[in-house]
């Protein structure tokens, strides 16, 4: 008699098991399929514009701006930028040209032909953008021109009236990587699988806007900055934050978080600094 309670318990608790196992494999399939089921984006609305762009392309997105307001360029300019990159190169680093210009090369389909620069130069993003720039400030009175009529003025396109299409998207993303609109751009992500290094996205920080304030703070890297500098950055960070694995950015009391679907919420920290939070090793999902 015992024995068959001894077999009894044994059967329930293996088939305890079992549903627990059971229970768990399907959760983890159901997360897995909903991750895989997420179409990775990076959004930008100011006013009645609204653009979107794949997360590649966001980040090169938020270099140009970031170079505009490292120097003292007007949004007009990062949307003057934005719109030609997309025509050019889709806000990608190609390397490639076209019949109309074999030697085009990079964001801006620069041409070593008509000195812009070496090839390694041209394929270089940030010596593409300040290339770009130092053309367009030379522009008499570009801030005020269409886009169209800037862009071709730097570019000297064979089809000029193509920048125009991209002005929304130009302008969307300008104005929220510049900080003009607090919120304007999120990315929708699945969650991140690396680890971070508030280090790493330090270094990338500097490259883009030289020179800012920051530290590191655990799995933490904290910005001192206010107003649309610090809202420039929040946005910048959540342009990145794929490659850079960030899960949280918080901003102004408002913070972004990767696992969530509501946009930028009223929880952040404090106004004065902006705090970029990535992935720490041994995480979960």
């Amino acid at each position: 008699m015992a024995r068959r309670r001894s077999l009894r318990r044994l059967v329930v608790l293996l088939l305890a098991l079992a549903l627990v196992a059971g229970g768990i494999y399907t959760a983890v399939f159901f997360v897995q399929r909903s991750e895989t089921l997420v179409t990775e984006r990076c959004t930008a609305s100011a006013g009645n514009r609204r653009a979107e762009l794949a997360p590649d392309q966001a980040v090169y997105a938020a270099l140009i701006t970031a170079v505009a307001v490292r120097r003292g360029l007007p949004p007009r300019a990062a949307s003057i930028a934005l719109a030609t990159a997309m025509q050019e190169s889709k806000l990608r680093n190609i390397e490639h040209g076209d019949q109309a210009g074999p030697d085009s090369r990079g964001l801006f389909q620069q041409r070593p032909s008509q000195g812009w620069g070496t090839e390694a130069q041209i394929m270089d993003p940030y010596y593409a953008v300040n290339a770009f720039y130092d053309a367009l400030v030379k522009i008499p009175g570009y801030e005020t021109l269409d886009i169209t009529d800037a862009a071709q003025q730097v570019q000297r396109s064979a089809h000029p009236q193509a920048y125009a299409q991209h002005e929304d998207l130009g302008r969307a993303f300008a104005s929220g990587l510049t900080g003009q609109t607090p919120g304007a751009v999120q990315c929708t992500l699945r969650s991140a699988t690396a680890a971070g290094d508030p280090a790493a996205v330090a270094s990338e920080l500097d490259l883009a806007y030289g020179g800012v304030n920051a530290e590191t703070a655990g799995d933490s890297l904290v910005v001192d900055a206010g107003g649309a500098q610090a809202w420039s950055i929040a946005q910048w960070a959540v342009a990145n934050a794929k490659d850079l694995s960030v899960t949280q950015v918080e901003v102004a009391g408002r913070a972004w978080h990767r696992s969530g679907a509501d946009g930028w919420e009223g929880s952040g920290g404090p106004d004065g600094q902006v705090r970029i939070t990535v992935r720490r090793e041994g995480d979960g999902p």
